[in-house]
């Protein structure tokens, strides 16, 4: 008489979300099936109308007041020599510069807090936005660079510290919570570091690197938009397709392993994406705080959708980093404040409310 084998383990697999009422797309004689959710389509639309908006109303205020319609006219080349010198020149630019680096933070954000499944996992809590300020410091204080070597300084600092926190965190295994406390102590230690460099430095570079670390877009120009665009053109695809991947992983490593994704190779290819984005805006206009924390939330709320939201994530920062712009423009004029002191003040009241949820969740 022989024992019976025993049945193969089984991965049980968590019943999925419903999902809001979608629409298939076939594409390239329907070798490609896109799925279409229609609020998020919705609510992307509204997002790219009030970046419009706010543009057009950047664009045309200031100490040289030009009439929207004149704003259109001359973006599409009918305007005045003058006019074509203050909108093509010195407000365009800064303008293009917020809406890139808002969409980069927004994606950024949207990744990371998919991977670690936490809205506190955010490039600027978990100390990656602080790694890329380091390795700027260093360029500004140490090495003396100019604004190519500055930027190139801060994409090498925040991947770096990117992938520091990442080998720490996955050391015994899944990151998640852990990857949030072990990037907040990172963050912290390097905090320091930029304390000291600036505490040693000559006054004037002293002055340069604190107004480089409030996060400002005074003073952008094609120079920094020319970069900026290919980085997000090339990862923008990228982390769109990472985040069908991602939505698995939310229902846990086994679940999604079970559903066929690569767990390990999609969390490096999430690291990658996701820090050059957040790196290279930061390198673009310093640490801009909070844009990566609160876009993807807000998109989420509006979608009412699970998963990154890498796209509605991505509206919803250039429309929030605009927005503040405007106001940090306008609000005090003639003083104009840095975008990053006025998105602070904003954002650490969202952070004590996020903080205060998470804490009545049982989760703090």
């Amino acid at each position: 008489m022989t024992a019976a084998p025993p049945e193969p383990a089984t991965v049980p697999v968590p019943p999925r979300t419903p999902l809001p009422p979608t629409r298939r797309v076939r594409a390239l004689g329907g070798r490609i099936t896109l799925r279409v959710d229609r609020r998020s389509v919705l609510v992307c639309a509204t997002l790219a109308l009030v970046v419009v908006v706010v543009a057009v109303f950047t664009l045309g205020t200031g100490d040289y007041p030009i009439p929207a319609v004149d704003v259109v006219r001359t973006l599409l080349g009918h305007g005045t020599p003058a006019q074509d010198f203050i909108v093509q020149t010195l407000r365009l630019p800064r303008l293009l510069t917020a809406v890139l680096v808002g969409v980069a933070l927004g994606i950024g954000g949207a990744l990371f807090q998919s991977m670690s499944r936490n809205p506190l996992g955010s490039p600027d809590i978990v100390g990656f936005d602080t790694g890329a300020a380091t390795g700027a410091l260093v360029v500004i204080l140490l090495i003396g660079g100019d604004g190519a070597q500055v930027a190139l300084g801060a994409v090498i600092g925040g991947i770096a510290t990117a992938m520091l926190v990442y080998l720490l965190a996955a050391k015994r295994g899944t990151p998640g919570f852990r990857l949030i406390l072990i990037g907040i102590a990172i963050g912290a230690l390097l905090l320091a570091v930029n304390s000291y460099l600036i505490t040693r430095a000559e006054l004037t570079d002293a002055r340069q690197a604190h107004l480089w670390l409030t996060g400002s877009l005074d003073g952008r120009g094609w120079e920094q938009v020319r970069p900026l665009a290919v980085v997000v053109l090339v990862l923008l695809p990228l982390a769109v397709m990472l985040g069908r991947g991602l939505r698995m992983l939310e229902l846990g490593d086994e679940a999604a392993r079970a559903l066929g994704v690569p767990v390990e190779l999609t969390r490096i290819g999430v690291l990658l994406v996701g820090v050059g984005l957040t790196a290279t805006a930061t390198a673009s206009a310093g640490p801009i705080a909070f844009i990566a924390l609160t876009a993807p939330q807000l998109a989420r709320r509006l979608t009412r959708d699970g998963g990154p939201n890498v796209l509605p994530a991505a509206f919803m920062g250039a429309a929030l980093l605009v927005a503040s712009d405007l106001a940090a423009q306008r609000l005090f004029h003639p003083v104009t404040l840095p975008v990053g002191v006025l998105t602070a003040g904003i954002g650490g009241l969202y952070l004590a409310w996020l903080l205060a949820g998470q804490w009545r969740k049982g989760l703090g």
